[in-house]
């Protein structure tokens, strides 16, 4: 019932446009006030202050920023000739393009909206132009911008694992495989209905243009391997990859291309303090409701109440993939962990779940509930560039959505799907 309470509190405030980190804040503000007294508004002041005192969290706002400097620098569309160059010739290649493209990025950005800012905006007036309809390049172009949240680096597994105390390098592992089987699942579904509406080929295949177009993206491609071969290798962490990312990104973008200038840089700097401000006042706020689940013992006690259900983990894994869906229609990636990862931790480790292998599945539900309104954070940042209807760009996302759910399912009961690589490396 608190929980429940607690839920609803939150949705009403936000449903006046109360700002989710607010909303959250207030909430839990109120619950420990009312439980154990005005004495413990000092508490909730340290609380929050130590919120945003974790030091993996400082790879957020480095993440972010080497995104926007990306897009501001030219490396998107680099990568984006290459990607058209390798698979453009199939029928309907330009989704396919979208969707490698999408995947790239991935590797550093870890942001799905920025994934959209930078390649919706190429990408999708593109595909209207070769006679896609707008709500499929829309969808195509969400569903993809989803799997940077997947193939690591990744934001949702970063705030994770500062949370829950897990090793973010681990999840970023674990992600590598559920990305991969997501982007090329992806592709075979944008050829079949490329196939099906006979959507056009691009250019013919062509060998120069595609060492051209691998000499153009050299630098831009060595990101990647700079980021997760550092951080795989365990020569840097996470946040000391995430520095190297926006170090690397200067250097290609500014010394490199030549296309960063100041007045870009500016704005890259710009949308990197209001994203990352966003998310750590969230991450904040969440150490105040996480201070008041715990003073009532609610982790504990939904963890009976659902031992007292069922004692089967694959029943209790499906009933947990049933709220973290429905939640993540309704809340932002960010506040759903810092929601739900309080309260569900206690069980996971009760039921003997790897805490990575968790990881991982909250993650696919985030990224299905990036897809799926009224809230489709991802989704809508599609449509607006598309300028679209959000309900007919849904109906196009279907067999996407679709690809999403088979690969959440499929890393839920088959932990090999995730675990393997890290059962390789680290164990």
């Amino acid at each position: 019932m608190v929980i429940l309470t607690v839920v609803i509190a939150i949705l009403a405030l936000c449903a006046i446009r109360v700002p989710i980190a607010i909303a959250i804040g207030v909430v839990g503000l109120i619950g420990m006030a009312a439980d154990k007294g005005s004495a413990t508004v000092y508490d909730c002041a340290l609380a929050l202050y130590d919120g945003a005192l974790n030091f993996p969290l400082l790879a957020i706002p480095l993440f972010i920023l080497a995104g926007a400097l990306m897009n501001s620098s030219g490396i998107s569309r680099r990568l984006v000739s290459f990607t058209t160059a390798i698979i453009g010739f199939v029928r309907g290649g330009l989704s396919m393009v979208t969707v490698g493209t999408s995947m790239i990025f991935a590797e550093v950005s870890g942001s799905s909206v920025a994934d959209v800012a930078a390649l919706g905006t190429i990408l999708i007036p593109a595909m209207k132009e070769r006679g896609y309809k707008a709500e499929w390049a829309a969808a195509v172009q969400s569903s993809a911008a989803s799997l940077a949240i997947i193939i690591p680096p990744s934001m949702p597994m970063i705030i994770y694992g500062a949370i829950s105390d897990t090793s973010i390098v681990q999840l970023f592992v674990a992600g590598v495989v559920p990305g991969l089987i997501g982007g090329l699942v992806m592709m075979t579904v944008c050829y079949g209905l490329a196939v099906r509406y006979n959507l056009p080929r691009e250019d013919a295949f062509s060998l120069r243009r595609l060492w051209a177009a691998t000499r153009e993206a050299s630098w831009a491609l060595t990101l990647p391997v700079i980021i997760l071969g550092g951080i795989f290798s365990g020569f840097v962490t996470a946040t000391e990859g995430a520095g190297l990312a926006v170090l690397a990104s200067l250097i290609i973008g500014g010394f490199i291309y030549r296309e960063l200038d100041l007045k870009q840089l500016y704005h890259a700097l710009n949308d990197g303090v209001i994203q990352t401000a966003v998310v750590m006042l969230l991450v904040a706020a969440s150490k105040i409701l996480g201070l008041y689940l715990t003073a009532i013992q609610l982790p504990q006690q939904l963890t009976e109440g659902m031992l007292g259900i069922t004692g089967d983990k694959m029943v209790i894994l499906a009933l947990i993939n049933v709220l973290l869906l429905v939640l993540g229609m309704f809340l932002h990636g960010a506040a759903a962990i810092i929601l739900v990862v309080p309260i569900l931790m206690p069980m996971i480790h009760q039921l003997g779940i790897d805490p990575v292998h968790f990881g991982i599945i909250l993650t696919l539900n985030l990224a299905i509930g990036q897809q799926t309104p009224p809230v489709a954070s991802v989704l809508a940042t599609s449509c607006s560039i598309a300028r679209t209807d959000m309900l007919e760009t849904t109906r196009a996302n279907i067999p996407f959505i679709i690809v999403l759910v088979s690969v959440l399912l499929l890393a839920t009961y088959v932990p090999a799907v995730p675990l393997s690589l890290v059962e390789f490396f680290y164990r």
